[in-house]
């Protein structure tokens, strides 16, 4: 199975889905690729209910975290990333010049209607 056609999530990134609610009809999980554009950031978000499992294919992302975007982390291609349920969270693109891409999976089967938009800390990192 290759992944559908590639869709911009709530979130502002490319999101290319495979294994979802939608495509094999999963009840359980969401498996899909994510592309942030070089010099790209997220809108600050949550997956409500929901963990979130990464593991980045190429490039470098930062992320902040935390019910503040307290926290701050950097993950590289190679690596893997755990985000709880729940947890305000903001990646974004180290690079300016290459693109971060990544495997998701998430335990939302249906991607997009956990997402839980957060406008009020994305001037707390801005």
């Amino acid at each position: 199975m290759h992944s559908q056609a590639a869709f911009v999530g709530k979130q502002g990134f490319s999101y290319a889905p495979a294994i979802s609610a939608e495509t094999v009809g999963a009840r359980a999980i969401h498996l899909q690729i994510v592309t942030i554009p070089p010099g790209a950031r997220a809108k600050a978000h949550k997956h409500e209910a929901h963990e979130t499992a990464i593991y980045v294919l190429e490039g470098e992302s930062g992320m902040h975290y935390g019910e503040k975007l307290e926290h701050h982390l950097i993950a590289r291609a190679g690596e893997f990333l755990y985000i709880p349920a729940n947890m305000p969270h903001l990646p974004y693109n180290l690079s300016d010049t290459e693109p971060c891409r990544a495997v998701i999976a998430r335990t939302d089967p249906n991607e997009q209607e956990s997402v839980v938009l957060l406008p009020e800390l994305d001037r707390v990192q801005a």
